[in-house]
């Protein structure tokens, strides 16, 4: 019946967008033309990479461990002091020097990145040893930051928001960004674009070609049978959290350098909930790295679109535009989404329990 329900649904999208298609073209003055016309502006294009880093990143991140058994909710949290540090570690080392031949915007990613780490060995350590509530120690995880963030900043930018760093430079391949559409989105793209695509695939092919992706997967399907089999649960648990804070911190580190130059404390932070969307962007994903890459566009596409929108000058509500890529994901994982959690998801284990 659900697979009736989502092919229904999924005919029925691929309807309305060819009818949005058709009068787009045939009234290029009207609402579905304007709306056609950003959706195909290059602009939009490379708009939607860059702001899909993160999301992408952090779901890719996020299915190891929750494929391992161990839920990770505090995605957003790692995503935040990701993306803060490394601004922090770049200023600190000097915006536009280098530091041994490379250059302190990569200094600043691997920094961020280790802070990442850093976090998710702690919620790891106070899940696996301590068998705290995982839902509660991804929340925990996720207010430190957003608390962190801006008091850190206080003491050294004297301010909840850093100052401008730079981003980095778009890598320009010859002759092959000369290539209509693809050369412009391909192969004329800042580095994180590319560590987003690399870790797509490399998490695909880590979880499904290898002996590490099928501990993984079995140590939250049936951790038991695992044990049994020789494989140390837990030390499997921890790499895959561990993991998931190295996608995180690719994600918020390369946004933060890649795409703002910047990173405002205060509030939501800059992150502004794609850890959140991240999460729901893989569960739409059913735990798949290459699906998860293509849902992150989905919602970067309206992103960058409602943007467009207001700088246009559209009499559209601000509130009003900013809901539409979180109601759309809502919308596509009630109609569509098949997700199966993992079996002993949130579960603890001990070897040589019954």
């Amino acid at each position: 019946m659900s697979n009736l329900v989502s092919k229904r649904t999924a005919g029925a999208a691929a309807v309305l967008t060819a009818i949005w298609i058709v009068v787009g073209l045939l009234a290029p003055d009207s609402w579905p033309g304007v709306l056609l016309s950003i959706a195909a502006s290059p602009n939009t294009h490379t708009k939607t990479l860059r702001l899909a880093v993160p999301i992408a990143l952090a779901a890719i991140g996020g299915i190891f461990a929750e494929k391992s058994g161990v839920i990770n909710i505090g995605i957003e949290g790692l995503l935040i002091v990701s993306g803060f540090s490394s601004i922090v570690a770049t200023y600190w080392l000097g915006s536009g020097s280098t530091t041994m031949g490379l250059s302190n915007h990569w200094w600043g990613l691997v920094v961020g990145v280790l802070v990442s780490v850093l976090f998710a060995l702690i919620f790891a350590i106070v899940c696996i040893e301590f068998k705290a509530d995982q839902i509660i120690a991804g929340l925990a995880v996720w207010l430190i930051a957003l608390g962190l963030a801006p008091f850190v900043s206080r003491i050294v930018f004297g301010s909840p928001n850093a100052t401008t760093m730079g981003t980095f430079k778009p890598v320009t391949i010859p002759l092959l960004s000369e290539i209509p559409l693809l050369g412009y989105l391909l192969f004329d793209t800042p580095p994180q674009v590319y560590l987003m695509l690399f870790g797509a695939v490399a998490g695909w092919y880590l979880l499904s070609r290898t002996s590490f992706g099928r501990w993984v997967v079995a140590s939250g399907e049936n951790p038991k049978a695992l044990d049994t089999a020789g494989v140390d649960v837990r030390k499997v648990r921890y790499a895959a959290v561990l993991l998931s804070g190295v996608f995180a911190g690719l994600g918020g580190a390369g946004f933060a350098l890649g795409q703002l130059g910047t990173f405002a404390g205060g509030g939501q932070t800059d992150i502004a909930g794609r850890g959140f969307i991240a999460i729901a962007t893989y569960l739409l994903a059913n735990y798949h790295p290459i699906g998860a890459l293509l849902g992150s566009f989905l919602f970067a596409g309206l992103t960058s679109m409602q943007d467009s929108l207001q700088a246009a000058g559209y009499a559209i509500p601000t509130e009003l535009i900013r809901t539409i890529p979180y109601v759309t994901v809502i919308v596509v994982l009630v109609f569509v989404g098949r997700t199966r959690l993992p079996e002993a998801a949130g579960d603890d284990y001990e070897s040589g329990e019954d």
